[in-house]
């Protein structure tokens, strides 16, 4: 994370939009009927900036944990993280345009963080909550969409960096919403807890009420939306099911566990090549004989 968070500062004094490195052209994954796997790839920097201890010798397994779930109209919504036993790699937002038929990542996965709350107040305007998490929860931020979900953009909840994690984010309508912040793990203790309130949209966010204790609205129950994601030990995967009548319906299942991560293997050096062999020389000639 060091070499990401001068880039989250530069940008947000400067007021412009806050995303991460290009996003890798990725194929889209198609439901088949059985579990999907999600492509990973561990770069030496991916490891270097999460601090992960993977080693070719002791590789580190690698899982998919999917976290908030939104359906709008034939579009779905997934939130959630790619992570190792100790530490996380990456953010994942996943969309299906088809009612999870095909799935897509409409926006770059973002080192060392996470994304959770997922919510829609329309077919055109969504936000995702995350933030990075590597070594403390910071930085929290949303992701925002007015075209359905086909593009997003990332805002920062504050102007610079701070110790401070998302606890809960609710619109009620495109422009007006609140967020709950808690900053315990930065050891304040008279202002653990904020709420902020935005009347742009998620664009930029105003204090409205500090408290040493958690203030009322951040622990609400959400609100019923006739989708869940439910771990399944049978299958080892994520099953992701609409609420239909009396039944759950399944609509699409992604795998748990998603391979290893391990540095990549250093490439041999070459041996030094041997020298030519010397060619054969005429011996010297032999000196002339003095003249009596």
């Amino acid at each position: 994370m060091r070499a990401i968070v001068p880039v989250l500062l530069l940008a947000a004094v400067a007021g412009q939009e806050v995303t991460g490195p290009p996003r890798p052209e990725r194929a889209a994954l198609v439901n088949v009927g059985k579990p999907m796997r999600l492509e990973y790839h561990c770069g030496e920097e991916d490891l270097r900036a999460a601090g992960a201890d993977c080693t070719a010798e002791h590789p580190c397994p690698v899982y998919l944990e999917l976290a908030g779930v939104e359906g709008v109209g034939t579009k779905i919504f997934l939130t959630g993280n790619i992570h190792t036993s100790a530490v996380t790699l990456w953010s994942v937002l996943l969309a299906s345009p088809d009612g999870g038929k095909s799935w897509t990542e409409p926006y770059e996965r973002i080192p060392g963080a996470i994304l959770e709350q997922i919510q829609f107040v329309d077919f055109e305007t969504g936000w995702a909550g995350g933030q990075l998490v590597h070594p403390l929860p910071r930085d929290p931020f949303l992701l925002l969409t007015t075209d359905g979900g086909v593009t997003w953009r990332r805002r920062p909840v504050f102007d610079e960096s701070r110790i401070a994690s998302l606890e809960r984010f609710w619109f009620d309508s495109r422009t007006r919403g609140n967020l709950w912040i808690d900053r315990t793990h930065s050891g304040e203790t008279e202002s653990r807890y904020e709420r902020y309130e935005s009347l742009t949209g998620g664009e930029s966010w105003m204090l409205r009420e500090v408290s040493a204790r958690p203030i009322a609205g951040a622990r609400a129950e959400p609100r019923p939306s006739g989708w869940r994601i439910r771990a399944d030990r049978a299958t080892s995967a994520f099953q992701v099911e609409k609420h239909e009548g009396e039944r759950w319906r399944p609509v699409a299942s992604f795998q748990i566990a998603l391979g290893e991560c391990r540095p990549p293997e250093a490439t041999p050096a070459e041996p030094p090549a041997e020298p030519a062999p010397l060619e054969p020389q005429a011996p010297p000639a032999p000196a002339p004989k003095p003249k009596p």
